[in-house]
């Protein structure tokens, strides 16, 4: 290929990759039966950039919701509070801790029973959470959530979510930050996540009822007087008497938006014009990761497309239950029982990426550079998978469902290959996509919750 004086790629060739990588349907860029003469046209690179970003719908985040004090406040205790799990002993922040980026730094998380924090943590019975624990950065701009999207806010604005008809409309109607206000109902229904298996009085009722299990903690709240006032504090006009778990859940939604939305990254910078802001090696990797199939679904504004793909990640962990050993996940499948959604999970958002390992619905691959360079050659790098990257406890659970997952895999990736200079130029692109302040996360640590119960500090 011919270069160019500023170095990356020539406006002939970048027409020829650009359109070589746009054969397979595009789900946001129009379009185009013949060369754009609009690259030949731009005479520096961060003009080339910028077009090439528009093509892929890659805009700002949409505005930050705007959360009340007392809201925020009352979602902050509720996601800290163990008295929101069965045996009290695990809150919906010890799996989205502070310190390691909302995520756990644990390929999969251990949940209710579990000992320590962070990477150490250790289950007695050597019990884990079948998927990996995604971040919880800039929610209220995504429709799908969960790594199978079993949450979802559709195009009409109504929510989806596995409860049916047991969130009722009058509980839908409290809900402010769209999908993210319904996330909090489900992980404090699991067993192996928060309810537990006996000893307390969540953990009697059966599966699967969830209407008595949200009435259940609501119950525990409103045994203290203090969280009776925060939440009338939270919803003026109000009683708690006449509030359910959807006060509570949208509540620790409004939390995560208001804390943990971030949108001032070098890229976000770069976009609202200043040329300045990413460094020439940021600049030539977003060049190369526009005009590659990265941007087919890593795009708009928080760089995931919302679909569903199978991108050849190896399965290990104890599985959702599926296949015939009952130890494999088939993502999305189990939401819309269509088997060509077996082995499919939502494209990951990639703003603070290179924050939040391991990566895949199942940490599978424990640094960013290794899960960059598996959607090079992905037949091979899943053939070749070294489990010995997974701690101790995981390493033996490697699934041998290879050809079920190559049969189903994203026809994106036929062809794709990635050599390690190119790697190293789509490393230095995310890595300007993080944004600073969510480097520190220690801020949202609550001095106290209103149960007394220990708050957990890694």
């Amino acid at each position: 290929m011919r270069r160019n004086t500023w170095g990356s790629v020539a406006a002939a060739d970048l027409v020829f990759i650009i359109c070589t990588a746009c054969d397979a349907p595009q789900p946001t860029a129009p379009a185009r039966a013949a060369p754009d003469v609009r690259v030949a046209s731009l005479t520096s690179p961060s003009d080339l950039v910028r077009q090439l970003a528009a093509e892929r719908g890659m805009v700002p985040l949409p505005p930050t919701p705007y959360v009340r004090p007392a809201l925020s406040r009352l979602g902050q205790a509720l996601a800290f509070d163990k008295i929101l799990s069965g045996t009290r002993d695990i809150s919906c922040m010890t799996c989205h801790l502070p310190a390691f980026a909302t995520g756990d730094g644990k390929s999969l998380s251990i949940g209710q029973g579990g000992i320590g924090l962070g990477p150490p943590r250790t289950h007695p019975g050597v019990v884990f959470i079948p998927r990996n624990a995604p971040p919880l950065f800039n929610m209220s701009a995504l429709r799908h959530l969960f790594w199978d999207g079993r949450v979802e806010l559709d195009a009409h604005g109504d929510v989806h979510t596995p409860a049916s008809s047991q969130l009722t409309p009058e509980m839908t109607r409290v809900f402010e930050f769209g999908a993210a206000s319904a996330l909090p109902l489900f992980p404090v229904t699991s067993r192996d996540e928060m309810r537990g298996y006996g000893g307390n009085e969540l953990a009697a009722i059966h599966d699967g009822d969830f209407t008595a299990i949200w009435d259940g903690i609501m119950k525990r709240l409103g045994a203290i007087p203090e969280y009776r006032g925060m939440f009338e504090a939270a919803y003026p006009g109000t009683k708690f008497s006449d509030m359910t778990f959807a006060h509570a859940s949208n509540a620790i939604a409004g939390f995560i938006v208001d804390r943990l939305s971030f949108n001032d990254t070098p890229w976000d910078r770069f976009l609202g014009g200043r040329d300045d802001a990413l460094t020439p090696a940021q600049l030539d990797g977003a060049q190369t990761f526009l005009t590659l199939k990265c941007s087919l679904c890593h795009n708009g504004s928080t760089f995931s497309d919302e679909q569903f793909h199978d991108v050849a990640v190896p399965q290990i962990g104890p599985g959702e239950g599926d296949g015939a050993l009952g130890r494999d996940d088939f993502g999305r499948m189990r939401v819309t029982g269509e088997a060509n959604d077996r082995y499919r999970f939502r494209t990951s958002p990639l703003r603070n990426v290179e924050l939040t390992g391991p990566y895949g619905h199942d940490g599978a691959i424990v640094s960013l550079r290794a899960f960059v360079d598996h959607y090079g050659e992905s037949e091979t790098r899943l053939l070749d998978y070294d489990p010995s990257q997974l701690e101790p406890a995981l390493q033996g659970t490697l699934l041998g469902t290879t050809t079920a997952i190559l049969a189903q895999r994203d026809t994106l990736l036929e062809g794709v290959v990635l050599s390690p200079a190119v790697a190293e130029k789509l490393m230095q692109y995310l890595s300007a996509l993080t944004d600073d302040r969510a480097r520190n996360l220690s801020r949202l640590v609550p001095a106290r919750v209103p149960s007394g119960l220990p708050v957990d500090r890694p």
